[in-house]
This record gives C-alpha cells, structure tokens and sequence, in this order.
C-alpha cells in the first residue's frame, strides 16, 4: 500500500499525541495519575467508614503503626510496643512530625481517641475503640470522655489500659479510627475540620495539597514524613473520579490512569487488547442486608427465609458477576479468616440453604399471616450507581419477582447518599459489603452487635451480643472461636443478611508502576512504596 507524504505526516502526528496524551506515569517527575471510583465522602478519620476515605486517609495518615510491603504490623508513629492483657505502652519516635512542621505527640493519639468515642461525634466506628478501658460506657453517653484508660504520661509515652484482653490490639491501631489528631489544628478548624485540602495536616507518607469536590484530588510527598527517603513517587494525581468501568477502561487505554478494574464486559475487552489482567483477592464479603427496624416489613424473618430459598450464590458469581475470582457468598465469615489452628470455615463449617422454590413460597405465605398483608408492598433496594450494582440489583429484583412475585423498587443513590440512606434506615434492603479493618475474625464477627453503628439494618439479638461478649472477653483461640462459630449458625438460622458473594478482582496496571502492594487489611492499592521505572 502506497502512502501520501500527507497521510504519513498525519499519522506521525498522531503517534506523537498519544505519546503526549500517556500521561498517567512519568519517570522524571516520579508522578502517576489514578481514577477514583467516588468522591471521598469522610476525610475525618476519627468519622470514615467507606473504602475510599480510607485509602486517601492510608496515604496521608498514620497511626502508632503500620504496614509493610508484605502486609506485616511494622512501627509507624510508634517505634516499639508492650502489651500484656491488661495494659499496653507505645513509645513514639522523636522524628514524627505533622505536615506543618509540628510533633507528633502522645496527647494527639488521646484527643483523637477521646473524640472519637464522644456520643457528639457520633462515629459509626467508635466500636473499634471499646477495648480501651470505660470506652464503651463513654460512647453510651455514661462517662466523661476524660475517664477513657488512655494517658500521655510525656509527648513520647502513650499508656492504655484495657477493659478485657484484647491479643489483636496492636493491629487495632494501624486502622483510620485510632490516627492521632492534632487538638491545636482541630479546634482551629472547627466545623471546617477536613472538609477541604486546606482543612488537614498530615502525619503520613503524602499530603493533600488539592481537592475540587466531585471531580479530582492531589497527594503530594510529605516532606516532614519520618520516613521519607523510603518514598519514591512525588505525586499522585486522582485526575478521575467515575464509577463507571467502560469508562475506566478507556482511560487506561489512552494512558491517562495507572490502574483501573474489570467487570464482566471489559474483562472481555481487556482480553482481545492483549493486556496483562491480574488478579487479586480482596478479602470482602458482598451481602444483602435487611432493615430489621420495626416499621419495616423485612422485620419478618419467615420473609427473610423466603428470599434465602431462592437466592443461588453461584448463579451470581458465574452468570450475574461473570468474572474470575469471586466466590459465591456462603457465610458473612470469608475463606481466609483463621481459626484455632486452621481456616475458621474449615474448622467451622457454614450451614447451607439450597434453593427449594416451593419452601420459599411456604415462608412467604407464612409472612403474609404473620404481618396481616394479602400481598407483600413493593420493597426498595437501596444500591449505588456502579455498572456492576445495577446489574445485581435488576437481578435480584428479575429473581424475586419471577419465584416469589415481590415487587421491588430499585433506589440508585450515589455513594455518598447511599451511605447517608443506610445511615438512616431509609431502605427496606440495601446491597452491601464488608472488607476487613483488621487481621481477626472479629472483624467480621461483631458486625451486627446491637451496639455496633456499622450494623446499618439494625439487627438486634441478645443472644448474638453475648457470644461476641464473650469472644471479646477470652484470649483463648478455642472459646473465641467456638463463640464465632455459633455466630455464623445465627446469621444463617435468622437470615440476618443474604450473603451474595466473596471477592475476586481482576485489573489492569501500567507495567512502568512498581512497588503497588495488593493486600486484604489495609489500604487497597497502597501506592506508599511504589515507584516509576523507565
């Protein structure tokens, strides 16, 4: 084929602008541009519950410690620790420093903690905090946050005592609700606190040095890090905050983002491109939750049961989800977890429900008795506006509509008032998910405790409190386990939630950026030591 000076002058140009266009890594400057799924709605650790103020809040915060590459507890603020079942001592380093040149101290882990636990602040994670000792009481409103059992006996000595034996407890504090808060910055701030760039400093690896609302953010090298010469990227840049995959895709494609993840379709797209896909566990559990609140007709657990005899787990991994690596939903309690002296669900085996179209429609019957209805009102299921959440709820609502004819109303919310919805109790069904704050089944165990405000349905079961109380109150792995295991029989027998699946991601990554940790606890994808190679 014969080509005109023109035609190849045109396509050099064009070479030249993706070439310009491949913005998303650059060696010189040590910089690299990522997509956010959703806006941050919390950058207030001692308030954040949601995925990704936590991975903004894991790259410029840190806590008494950390993780390394390989996901081990290392020292952060901390340089070493003592604990016994009673009391704990952390020591601090002399070189930590917030982002306006100011030391870290021991007083700044108080406030936080404090803060956190005041009924004011209304943290949905104070729970996280209830193994320091008066904790749980300060948070009902029955002490004054000043009698919490933590004390800076100096700027560089942090004392707590403990109101039962907590073995996991130094994992505890590498999670957002236990970073150190600057009391001097806070007050200053005011209701301003963290609402804007400006409206933080920092203690971790990089600051926020932008933030436009909606559309983009920018993380910088924190100078004042302690640790600074172990950093190797300068900047990142969250040039793109959309949900959307296709979208995503299109932007790796144009080199315009570092890293972005596949669902069924563009995991097909990504195949004909011949791109490397990789592939990574994320230790999250994906679930139906109910409103048990009494207005709310999924109170009824007989309709609870109804829906768990009709729900396939595997269909929705292998035909709805479509995608390698999840695993369909048996248990709120993933594989991963340990137990005693093997994986918890080894040890303790989930019950099971098969599908049986004719028990359920015996549930619903009996439901329609028991709460006086001829027929079931239309009930809303509260998802967010994801692709892949739009998918599983028409599934759901196709499912329920053909074997039991439940009508359902499908609310698509953005993140950030999906979050406030579940708060609120506004949803008689919401598709929701837990990932693990910390490495122990606990994690997952106290989730819909009747104090724990991340139980969003508002669960209650006396029964269920005190198998967690009693997990809580032991250091002996047989008795927590055993504890855990008879809680994982409730979840089942009540039909607390409906689990759906466990999750598998597969993604792309730019094959300049290096150093990209991957891990189940903690922030996912943690860029603190990755680095651009030419």
């Amino acid at each position: 084929m014969r080509w005109s000076l023109a035609a190849v002058l045109l396509l050099l140009v064009q070479i030249t602008q993706a070439q310009v266009d491949a913005t998303s890594v650059d060696f010189d400057s040590q910089t690299i541009t990522i997509a956010l799924t959703q806006e941050p709605p919390q950058l207030n650790g001692m308030k954040a519950t949601d995925q990704v103020s936590i991975l903004i809040l894991s790259h410029v915060m840190e806590g008494l410690v950390r993780y390394d590459r390989r996901g081990n507890i290392v020292p952060g603020v901390a340089t070493r620790w003592e604990l016994d079942d009673k009391t704990a001592t952390f020591w601090l380093r002399e070189n930590a420093r917030w982002s306006d040149g100011s030391s870290v101290t021991a007083h700044d882990f108080v406030f936080a903690w404090q803060n956190a636990l005041a009924p004011a602040t209304a943290s949905e994670y104070a729970f996280i905090l209830y193994p320091l000792k008066n904790a749980e009481a300060i948070n009902r409103g029955e002490m004054d946050p000043s009698l919490l059992g933590v004390f800076a006996e100096d700027d560089r000595t942090l004392r707590i005592e403990f109101d039962r034996p907590t073995g996991y407890f130094v994992k505890l504090t590498a999670f957002t609700t236990y970073f150190p808060v600057n009391k001097d910055f806070f007050e200053l701030k005011g209701d301003r606190f963290a609402a804007d760039a400006s409206d933080l400093i920092y203690n971790g690896p990089f600051k926020l040095t932008e933030w436009t609302h909606s559309a983009s953010l920018k993380m910088v090298k924190n100078d004042y890090y302690w640790d600074k010469d172990s950093i190797n990227l300068n900047t990142i840049k969250a040039d793109y905050i959309t949900a959307d995959t296709r979208a995503r895709l299109n932007l790796f494609i144009d080199g315009k983002i570092v890293h972005t993840r596949l669902d069924g379709e563009t995991y097909k797209d990504a195949l004909t491109q011949r791109f490397r896909i990789r592939r990574f566990t994320t230790g999250s559990v994906f679930f139906l939750e109910y409103n048990h609140r009494e207005e709310r007709v999924t109170r009824n657990l007989n309709l609870r049961k109804a829906i768990q005899y009709v729900f396939d787990p595997n269909e929705m991994v292998n035909k709805v989800l479509a995608t390698p690596g999840n695993l369909p939903g048996m248990s709120l309690f993933p594989v991963w977890l340990n137990g005693v002296e093997d994986k918890f669900r080894r040890e303790y085996p989930a019950p099971q429900t098969e599908v049986d179209i004719g028990k359920a429609n015996q549930y619903l019957d009996a439901a329609k008795r028991e709460l006086n209805l001829d027929s079931i009102p239309p009930l809303v299921l509260l998802v967010s506006d994801s692709p892949t959440a739009a998918k599983q709820a028409e599934y759901l609502q196709g499912l329920l509509k053909a074997k039991l004819d439940l009508d359902i109303k499908i609310d698509v919310q953005t993140f950030k008032q999906r979050l406030a919805k579940m708060t609120s109790g506004d949803f008689d069904m919401v598709n929701a998910g837990w990932g693990p704050d910390f490495d122990d089944v606990m994690t997952f165990g106290d989730l819909f405790a009747s104090w724990n405000m991340n139980n969003r349905g508002r669960y209650n079961n006396p029964e269920y409190d005190s198998l967690v109380r009693i997990a809580m109150n032991s250091s002996v792995p047989k008795v927590r386990m055993d504890a855990m295991g008879e809680i994982q029989k409730i979840i089942h027998n009540d039909s607390v939630v409906l689990a759906q699946y466990e999750q598998g991601v597969i993604y792309l990554m730019h094959p300049k950026l290096k150093g990209v940790v991957r891990r189940v606890v903690g922030a996912d994808p943690d860029y603190t030591y990755a680095r651009v190679v030419k």
